[in-house]
């Protein structure tokens, strides 16, 4: 019985890459797994198939020879061909095991370092320890490497042995048709190693829980939202590993007359009409002390006035924003009878200023001489 067409097995065209080759071939694997079809020799075939058509299609070469000779191309040293499911099994698993992660080499040497799990800290700090910095003292829950026993979770003068029952492996394996399924090991619970005489210490976990205190300097210009990452403040590492980092996240309380944007910061002040159409001199509230704004003659409502260097410092340099001042002309709601006066006074001037002005333009315009 002549052999079907690799291509035709996988179900991709002759163009495929090998990125969509290996997302066929997964397919099919998934499809006909033994679990999910016990007894049934149909779906074993099928998977013996498309294993062989993988083995071929997935190597550059043997692609090469296989698309200019057929499976003429495959005899001989290159590629014998798949005889029983006993051959394919080593072939076929190990696939399987680069797709799925079920590789048998993991606890091989001993477990591996891990680092340890980073951590966060919430930190609400004052509008005005973000604009000028400040030192703050943080206690962290966190689990820390015991010294007893070095985080080895042994009693000083032992060591973790190999566990007997994975082999240091750290996983059994078991065969199920064609496939090496890898479990982690029951005994060691995936270490490769158990400890037989624990830190009285630490109970054999090889940290122990604790609150440290840490000393933080906030650089000044933080803002609402920025993070600290303290390298090596987070959970301790085990077997070996480096420690996770530590980071404080800031959160800013607001101000009563300040608000900020970028570096700047920004404020509104209330300016009596007189003020405005008069000019005058007014204080201006800042983080420290108040400072004084020259007010100019016919300001209107709504003009701002900058005062350079007065804002927020930029984080780690010598660079600072501005104080962006905001006027407001307050309209009185309450007159006394001689307010209206001058107020009714002050609009007939107004007027008669307007007809003047009309008056003066006919005149140019007529080319007359005022």
């Amino acid at each position: 019985m002549a052999k079907r067409d690799y291509y035709e097995i996988l179900g991709v065209s002759r163009q495929a890459s090998g990125e969509e080759i290996k997302k066929a071939y997964r397919k099919i694997a998934f499809e006909n797994h033994p679990d999910r079809n016990p007894d049934n020799p149909e779906a074993e075939q099928t998977l013996k198939e498309a294993s062989e058509a993988y083995e071929v299609l997935s190597d550059p070469q043997k692609r090469e020879s296989y698309d200019r000779f057929g499976h003429d191309g495959m005899n001989g040293s290159q590629f014998g061909g798949y005889g029983s499911t006993e051959d394919i099994f080593s072939t076929f698993s190990d696939i399987f095991d680069s797709f799925f992660g079920f590789s048998g080499s993991r606890g091989r040497g001993g477990p591996r370092p891990q680092q340890g799990a980073d951590l966060r800290y919430n930190l609400t700090i004052t509008f005005e320890e973000a604009v000028t910095g400040t030192d703050v003292e943080l206690q962290i829950p966190k689990e820390e490497t015991c010294e007893e026993c070095d985080g080895s979770g042994s009693e000083p003068g032992h060591s973790p042995e190999t566990c007997k029952h994975c082999g240091g492996q750290g996983q059994v394996v078991q065969k199920q048709g064609l496939f090496r399924i890898a479990t982690p090991c029951p005994i060691c619970k995936g270490e490769g190693r158990v400890v037989s005489h624990p830190c009285k210490q630490c109970k054999g976990k090889g940290t122990i829980h604790q609150t440290k205190n840490l000393n933080v300097t906030i650089p000044a210009g933080v803002d609402h939202g920025n993070h600290l990452r303290l390298q090596g403040e987070g959970e301790a590492g085990t077997h070996g590993g480096p420690n996770g980092d530590l980071y404080v996240v800031i959160y800013v309380e607001e101000h009563s007359q300040l608000t900020r944007k970028g570096q700047d910061l920004h404020t509104e002040v209330e300016i009596a009409f007189p003020q405005a159409a008069l000019g005058d001199k007014i204080e201006v509230p800042t983080l420290q002390d108040s400072v004084n704004l020259e007010i100019p003659k016919g300001t209107q409502s709504g003009q701002s006035f900058r005062l350079k260097g007065l804002g927020v410092p930029y984080v780690n340099s010598n660079k600072t924003g501005n104080l962006i001042v905001h006027v407001k002309v307050n309209t009185p709601t309450h007159l006394t009878k001689r307010q209206e006066e001058l107020l009714q006074e002050f609009s007939e001037l107004e007027e008669q200023k307007g007809v003047n002005k009309v008056k003066s333009f006919f005149k140019r315009a007529m080319g007359e001489h005022e």
